[in-house]
């Protein structure tokens, strides 16, 4: 959407107002009340403050044109975003807690400009074409229902009938529209579970009771084993389709972000113990996936083309699950968190940003991030006496790793030695049928992380397709991949391990050292061999507690220019410098990361000092050490000092 003049209001009439300017006397806010865990409370109540600040000023306030009135104006995207029901929930917290009246007339605003993606059987669709995706109705469905539940006392009775009305339709649509786990990516099925028991109860309808209780059996076949890991995320009416390697579509943004919520909150609300058990476990393997900052390693995801690094980028966030859950496990509360931090962090202007080098690299903020991640701040906020105590005393499992951990539901292994934790993948399981989005695979290195200076090493998408145009924004700049890799190219076509679907793994801990050994092809994006050159490769990564070494072999002749290429993770503004051929360092606030080679590497030239991708929205030094003439094997070697 182009942005235009917005004609700011005092007052808005004839819409029901319960609150008299700012003579509330904060009944529910931080002024009055004394609350458990304040430290955790403080980051929360404050962010959501921050986002519902951020979101008014984008807010077109405009009664005279209903078109657009209520709409957000969004920073980053010439589209509008239609999903803005999401933002009522929050703005009417944000208004009984505050007394401020300007944060009611936005969520009054926001309700308003739902009527024109409003369909005659109830739905509210995701675009204005009547004809779009219209799944995302429980997301507004939820939404409404705990506005109401929470605040619906400041609406007056006429308005508050009207809007309860409107939740009735849109209800009775989600009812039938998700009949079913598995008619829908898994996350809509866990969604409904919830959504109709919380409002089953509100409307006092047994039938979506039931219906709820009836999903619930059918999801519960939809954990994996060993690890409990929820599986769905995948295109096609098959949600249990199998991969070549025999894996389901698991994506770990969309689980910790979504469905675990919905389904935890379900299970509390019920006290369905089998199911909480069930839930218990998949939170335990899903912790394991939480970076020391807070960060979700998704760097496999197969919906990974919406990963940011914090989460994901269209889905609510990961605080309900694990704050309920804190109790059974604090380090779920800790990486929760960790987690929120990690969302302030990357908050500027009053906007969530889709990364944490958003700012550095000059990429504007998507505001569909921001309000589908002020849901459920909202929603702790409104049931902060029924949360367990929240703090950062208990370390999370990748804070404190040492060894191999390996998740054969994915074929991914999680790695930890001294302060450094990393991810190796060869997970095949891709999720559209489509349009076939790469995650991070091919026995690549697509986590590197280091306790004192961060994130160092990514994935991203082999190549920056837009699988959902209204909900991701377009790569800036040329689309460079983040993820550690092996290529060449021949006839102008890219041959990478990153496209190779069918590579494996081995490693062996020992006590001193970790060291993974990846059998690989180089192809192409049609998953073509390349030819007439060395295409099989073996790639060694070595982690001791002093260096992460990647060496690449093959046994073939090279006959065309090969590479490893090896981005690391870095905002503009850190001194970069090339020492010798064969060294180079990055200056970090809290120490210098130093790559070297026995082969001459260099920094691909750029026409800004960094690359930057929007998986998962960071800058990157992309640093390239080629095969020598002759030679067929590359060591690069990573070390902090």
């Amino acid at each position: 959407m182009k942005r235009r003049n917005f004609i700011q209001l005092s007052t808005i009439t004839g819409v029901g107002l319960s609150l008299s300017g700012s003579s509330f006397l904060y009944s529910c806010g931080i002024g009055k009340n004394e609350f458990h865990s304040s430290e955790y409370r403080t980051l929360v109540f404050n962010l959501l403050k921050d986002w519902c600040d951020g979101m008014i000023k984008t807010q077109i306030i405009k009664p005279s044109d209903p078109k657009v009135h209520g709409l957000f104006d969004c920073p980053a995207c010439e589209h509008l975003h239609a999903r803005v029901m999401d933002a009522v929930y929050p703005f009417f917290y944000m208004a009984r807690a505050t007394g401020d009246k300007k944060y009611l007339e936005a969520g009054i605003a926001a309700f308003q400009w739902g009527k024109n993606v409003t369909r005659d059987d109830g739905a509210w669709t995701n675009e204005l074409d009547p004809k779009s995706w219209d799944g995302t109705t429980v997301f507004a469905a939820i939404a409404l229902a705990e506005t109401l539940k929470y605040h619906g006392s400041l609406l007056d009775e006429s308005t508050r009938k009207r809007w309860y009305k409107r939740l009735e339709s849109a209800t009775e649509f989600v009812f039938n529209r998700f009949p079913v786990v598995g008619n829908a990516n898994i996350n809509y099925s866990a969604t409904t579970i919830y959504a109709l028991n919380l409002i089953g109860k509100q409307l006092n309808q047994p039938k979506y009771l039931k219906r709820s209780k009836e999903l619930v059996e059918q999801i519960k076949s939809h954990f994996t084993e060993p690890n409990g890991l929820l599986f769905g995320e995948i295109q096609g009416k098959n949600k249990k389709k199998l991969s070549p390697k025999g894996l389901t579509g698991i994506d770990l943004g969309y689980n910790i972000e979504e469905s675990l919520n919905n389904l935890v909150l379900y299970a509390l609300e019920e006290k369905d113990e089998e199911l909480l058990e069930t839930l218990k476990k998949s939170l335990d393997a899903h912790l394991e996936f939480i970076l020391p900052d807070g960060g979700i390693d998704n760097s496999f995801g197969n919906r990974m083309f919406k990963w940011t690094y914090w989460g994901s980028r269209t889905s609510d966030g990961m605080q309900p699950a694990f704050s309920f859950m804190a109790n059974y496990n604090p380090a779920l509360g800790t990486a929760s968190f960790k987690n929120t931090e990690l969302l302030r962090q990357c908050t500027h202007d009053g906007l969530l940003h889709g990364g944490p080098h958003y700012v550095s690299h000059g990429i504007k903020p998507c505001v569909h991030h921001t309000f589908a991640h002020a849901k459920p701040l909202a929603f702790l906020l409104d049931n902060w006496e029924h949360l367990p105590k929240i703090d950062k005393s208990t370390q999370i499992p990748r804070a404190i790793a040492d060894g191999e951990t390996y998740f054969e539901e994915l074929d991914v292994s999680l790695f930890g030695k001294g302060d450094w934790r990393g991810t190796i993948s060869a997970y095949d399981s891709t999720y559209s049928i489509r349009k076939e989005v790469r995650q991070g695979t091919g026995g690549a290195l697509t986590i590197l992380h280091h306790s004192k200076l961060g994130l160092l090493c990514t994935s991203s998408l082999a190549v920056y397709n837009i699988l959902e145009s209204y909900n991701i924004q377009p790569q800036p700049g040329a689309d460079f991949a983040l993820t550690p890799r092996l290529e060449t190219f021949k006839d102008e076509d890219w041959y990478t391990n990153l496209f190779d679907l069918e590579a494996t793994f081995t490693s062996n801990d020992d006590r001193n050292i970790i060291e993974y050994t990846a059998h690989t092809q180089l192809k192409n994006e049609a998953k073509e061999v390349v030819s007439e050159t060395a295409s099989d490769f073996t790639l060694n990564y070595i982690c001791t507690a002093e260096k992460i070494e990647i060496v690449a072999t093959t046994n073939q002749n090279i006959k065309k220019e090969t590479s490893f290429v090896l981005p690391i993770v870095s905002p503009s503004g850190e001194k970069v410098e090339q020492l010798s051929e064969n060294e180079i360092r990055i200056e970090k606030p809290n120490g210098i990361v130093k790559v070297s080679s026995g082969s001459p590497i260099k920094i691909k030239e750029m026409p800004k000092s960094r690359t930057f991708n929007m998986v998962p929205g960071v800058e990157a030094v992309p640093i390239i050490a080629t095969f020598e003439s002759g030679k067929r094997q590359v060591e690069i070697s990573i070390e902090v000092i």
